[in-house]
Parts: structure tokens; C-alpha cells; sequence
């Protein structure tokens, strides 16, 4: 059985840093692309960043290009997000989940397992 499991949320202020990490267990990963997705009070899920873990290859919204980088220890079976310059509108439940397929997707229907989330919240 897949798990995945997010740690690293909090409060911050605006203009901060968190890094969230995502640890995968149940299966091996490695030809498998893995992404990041937030949700905000209110509004539906939406993609934040993607990693194809065998290349390292990305995809980020334009949204948070230049401020997030997702990354992966697949040593370790876990993504990272570094989130850099975080503004309130960054505030939302972040979930990781994975695919298992070694193409990008933004799309939520696309990913077969999911995390339980994280929450960021930053402050202005």
C-alpha cells in the first residue's frame, strides 16, 4: 500500500521560507512523477509543482516559478518543496501525491495516491 506523508508546514511571515517534505513508502518509485498541490479555503485544488523521479525533470505553476523548487532524494523515497518568498496568498493545505507514470501532469485526477496535507499559512 502507497503512502505519503507531508511534514514541514507552519506560520510564517510574509517574505519567509518553509520546506516541505514528502516521504513515500509501499512501493518503488522510481519511474514514477510525483507533484505538489495546495488547496486554499474556499477554492479547489491546484497543481504547485511536479517531479519525474528518475530524471529530475520539473514543472511549477506560474504562480510560484522563481519562489518554490521541488526537488528529490530517491535514496530516500521524498520530494522536497522549498518554498521561498512566501506571500499570503500562498497560504493553503499543500499535499504531495504521486503518479505512476514519468510524464508531467497538472491535473488532480491524474495522481493515483495521495498525502493527508500540510498546512501553510503566511502572514502579511
Amino acid at each position: 500500500q502507497v503512502q505519503l506523508v507531508e511534514s514541514g508546514g507552519g506560520s510564517v511571515q510574509a517574505g519567509g521560507s518553509l520546506r516541505l517534505s514528502c516521504a513515500a513508502s509501499g512501493h518503488t518509485f522510481s519511474s514514477y512523477t510525483m507533484g505538489w498541490f495546495r488547496q486554499a479555503p474556499g477554492k479547489e485544488r491546484q497543481f504547485v509543482a511536479s517531479i519525474i523521479l528518475n530524471t529530475g525533470r520539473t514543472d511549477y505553476a506560474d504562480s510560484v516559478k522563481g519562489r518554490f523548487t521541488i526537488s528529490r532524494d530517491n535514496a530516500k523515497n521524498t520530494v522536497y518543496l522549498q518554498m521561498n518568498n512566501l506571500a499570503p496568498e500562498d497560504t493553503a493545505v499543500y499535499s504531495c501525491a504521486v503518479r505512476p507514470y514519468t510524464t508531467w501532469s497538472r491535473a488532480t485526477w491524474a495522481y493515483d495516491y495521495w498525502g493527508q496535507g500540510t498546512q501553510v499559512s503566511v502572514s502579511s
